[in-house]
């Protein structure tokens, strides 16, 4: 009996000396990690880097194969990289500025479903829907919920943009004082209201930092010509290009690769984002056709249900929900830091 309480505690402090090694050697990780982030901040580089990330892992695959505890420890540095990320994207980005695009792959129900899922966690937000074509405003939530009936197109029509005029013409949510919103009106459209040009949309996308810590921008589909979208685009943080995994939406994405390449909007903060992911649409079959993505956002009737009644911002509590709501909160995670 001695003998096997001695081999016992034997086997407790080999635990308690993996544990001290595993602990010096995460001080040591971190401490790397602050070196990158000055390194990131000093040359402009995004923090998430799938390609980075997949090397990382392929890498642990590999030195694992052998082992009974692969997906254990798989998962363990899962947690590892995804806290990486976490903490970076909380030293680079004190104000951050988010955009979502393109047509018809679920842009607007992602944009308003990361802006409650920050508004719910008390984190001041300024969700902008900078198109103008077919205003989103009016089809997120009862008129009754909003305060305020103010309009995009009366900042934009101003000489000068500032972070007073903003903050005028916002309309607030409210069932939620952390949300607030802008965008046209129902029955706007972009000749509403004089003609804009880069000035004004360059100052509303620098004067909506000042505004609110999170922006989100949900942009209008044809960049080419929408002056707004396109500048933010040039000013996001970090972008997600929406796709629906069908030919209509991979067609479209393929003739808009062209414009996202050029230099000036920085192909290396764009993320691609495989969205309303149906249960038929298998990963492999999906990534054959999209190549990597960096999120998979899968398909909830509830979610659909909730944009087809113009209650958006209602709370998701189905069951079927759950995997939709898990890579919302993902997104948040590694983009946001939250």
């Amino acid at each position: 009996m001695e003998q096997e309480k001695d081999k016992l505690e034997q086997l407790r402090d080999t635990i308690a000396q993996c544990d001290a090694a595993i602990t010096e050697a995460l001080k040591t990780r971190m401490a790397c990690i602050k070196e990158i982030i000055a390194y990131k901040r000093e040359y402009g580089i995004p923090v998430l880097q799938p390609e980075q990330e997949k090397k990382q892992l392929d890498a642990v695959k590999r030195s694992t194969k052998d082992s009974v505890f692969r997906h254990e420890i798989l998962h363990i540095f899962e947690g590892i990289i995804e806290n990486s990320k976490r903490i970076q994207a909380k030293e680079l980005f004190d104000k951050n500025i988010l955009l979502i695009g393109f047509m018809g792959a679920g842009k607007t129900t992602v944009s308003v479903k990361l802006a409650d899922y920050l508004a719910r966690k008390k984190k001041n937000v300024l969700l902008i829907f900078a198109d103008m074509t077919t205003p989103p405003l009016p089809c997120i939530c009862a008129a009754g919920d909003l305060e305020g009936e103010k309009s995009l197109g009366s900042i934009l029509a101003a000489t000068h943009v500032t972070e007073n005029l903003i903050k005028k013409n916002c309309m607030f949510y409210r069932k939620n004082d952390y949300l607030s919103m802008v965008g046209m009106l129902k029955g706007e459209n972009v000749f509403t209201y004089p003609p804009y040009d880069q000035t004004q949309a360059v100052e509303l996308i620098e004067q909506a930092r000042e505004v609110a810590p999170f922006v989100i921008i949900d942009c209008g589909s044809t960049i080419a010509s929408d002056v707004l979208s396109a500048v933010a685009l040039m000013e996001a943080d970090t972008v997600l290009r929406l796709v629906n995994c069908d030919l209509k939406s991979i067609s479209y994405l393929s003739s808009q690769l062209p414009l996202l390449r050029d230099n000036k909007w920085d192909a290396d903060k764009q993320l691609k984002v495989a969205s309303n992911v149906k249960q038929q649409e298998a990963s492999s079959h999906m990534e054959q056709v999209l190549g990597s993505v960096s999120f998979q956002i899968p398909h909830s009737r509830e979610v659909e249900t909730q944009y087809l009644e113009g209650d958006m911002l209602a709370e998701l509590g189905l069951k079927e929900s759950r995997a939709f709501r898990k890579e919302i909160e993902k997104i948040s995670k590694e983009v946001f830091g939250v």
